[in-house]
């Protein structure tokens, strides 16, 4: 199904008239209605297809969450050559269409073609790759109504908390346990444990899959969906200095004076992958999180946790060191100070970090890449934000300062604004994000995918 791209003037007359979020009823639609759900299709897919549903992924969770998860849990399918069967980003599985978070409504299940394109979501894998392309949940049941029912702890009972065992062993046992499984179509059973918990993303341990990740189609062919694109392109004012800043765009998706070009919102084919996208010269993108994040920054230093292990690549400068004298539900104030610095910086600890930062990039670059524009990712009130662009504006004279708080986003676009967000933390020149943070790892992840230097991705 075709859908013209409206301008942003006209969604917004459209949610106008829209009290309610949007249900993606088109975007369910599309993902129905894949060319790969067809039983006459030849091997390695049609009636020769083999499946994973992991039915016990993530839910009522963040999409910095729910992506590390889905990323994993493709790429598993891909290397026991299964398809992976893709289901929605969901806040809750068998709730009315909307939920309440924060107050508000929400939609319970997004479809993933809101968000993302690529083999995750059922796009072509590469020439002579014989795994098969990704299917929707729906098509799953309908060709497997009695699947192998497997139960996670089967294989991670004993390996899931040992820190001496990496994700990559984990990986290998469960590409082991179902390759030796006959039956083509194969569940996780929905009551169990994720196959790759937090615990592993949370520390260095997931360091180890970089290898198999990096090589794989499916980060590699990762892209995000034409409505984040549409939305980061409709928003360019904001970061970007010029219209040539867009140019790993294709031409009907880069800004203009003109209308835009007619296209589809539904399209599962990577429009740019990560490992093609350019960095936005001049962009200093910062990962700010307020509101909720403040007693998770306090949990996080009772428990003395660490960064999120993408956070912990060896080249990247700052490092967080964790404190050995905390834990387990307590820790002293100056931990505490310490973890809140990190995690839930002030503004002045912001500035001090930014300055740092500028000096840093001087050092590197000299004058050649001088940053000039800032961007905040950010779910901060609008006073308290007002008064960080006030005490940035105090470092030098930025040609923009912009938070997400500024985004003109369409209807179907805001419910989804942490991907745009993402997308362009991705392409900024330089980087300061929260090492504690998911969001933030799934951005270094894709920034390390495109080469971006190290030294241009820090941490507060």
């Amino acid at each position: 199904m075709k859908t013209i791209v409206p301008s942003w003037s006209q969604e917004k007359s459209y949610a106008e008239r829209h009290s309610l979020p949007p249900l993606y009823e088109e975007y369910h639609d599309y993902e129905r209605h894949l060319p790969q759900h067809n039983l006459s299709l030849p091997f390695p897919e049609g009636r020769d297809a083999k499946f994973l549903w992991a039915a016990n992924h993530v839910t009522s969770s963040g999409w910095g969450n729910a992506m590390q998860e889905l990323v994993m849990n493709a790429v598993l399918a891909h290397a026991t050559k299964r398809a992976f069967v893709f289901d929605n980003f969901t806040w809750e599985r068998n709730a009315p269409d909307y939920s309440t978070y924060n107050g508000k409504l929400i939609p319970s299940r997004i479809p993933l073609s809101a968000i993302i394109s690529g083999p995750i979501i059922g796009s072509s894998l590469p020439l002579r790759d014989v795994a098969p392309r990704a299917v929707s949940k729906e098509y799953f049941k309908k060709v497997c109504p009695n699947p192998t029912m497997v139960d996670s702890w089967e294989v991670n009972e004993h390996l899931r908390l040992d820190h001496n065992v990496p994700a990559l062993k984990i990986f290998e046992k469960w590409v082991e346990k179902l390759n030796n499984i006959d039956d083509p179509c194969v569940e996780i059973r929905e009551e169990s444990l994720q196959l790759f918990e937090i615990w592993l993303f949370g520390s260095k341990r997931i360091l180890s899959m970089w290898p198999i990740l990096s090589r794989s189609p499916i980060l590699k062919d990762f892209s995000w969906s034409p409505l984040i694109l549409q939305a980061y392109v409709d928003n360019a004012h904001l970061f970007a200095p010029t219209t040539s800043s867009f140019q790993f765009l294709p031409s009907f998706m880069r800004p203009s004076n003109r209308p835009p070009t007619p296209t589809t919102l539904h399209d599962i084919h990577p429009i740019v992958k990560s490992i093609d996208m350019d960095t936005m010269t001049g962009l200093l993108a910062l990962h700010i999180r307020r509101g909720d994040f403040a007693d998770h920054c306090s949990h996080l230093a009772n428990w003395s946790s660490d960064w999120n292990g993408f956070n912990q690549f060896s080249a990247l400068p700052d490092r967080f060191k964790v404190p050995t004298d905390g834990g387990w539900g307590v820790t002293s104030e100056a931990n505490t100070n310490m973890y809140m610095k990190a995690c839930l910086p002030t503004i002045e600890q912001i500035v001090e970090k930014v300055q740092e930062v500028l000096g840093d990039q001087k050092r590197l670059y000299g004058s050649a890449k001088e940053l000039k524009r800032v961007y905040v990712m950010t779910n901060g009130d609008v006073e308290w934000l007002q008064q960080l662009k006030e005490g940035l504006m105090q470092v030098k004279k930025w040609d923009g300062v912009a938070t997400s708080r500024d985004l003109k986003l369409s209807w179907e676009a805001k419910p989804v604004a942490q991907a745009v967000d993402m997308l362009i933390g991705q392409h900024a020149q330089v980087l300061i994000g929260n090492g504690f943070s998911s969001l933030t790892s799934n951005i270094v992840m894709l920034r390390k995918l495109g080469n971006v230097p190290p030294e241009d991705t820090r941490f507060w």
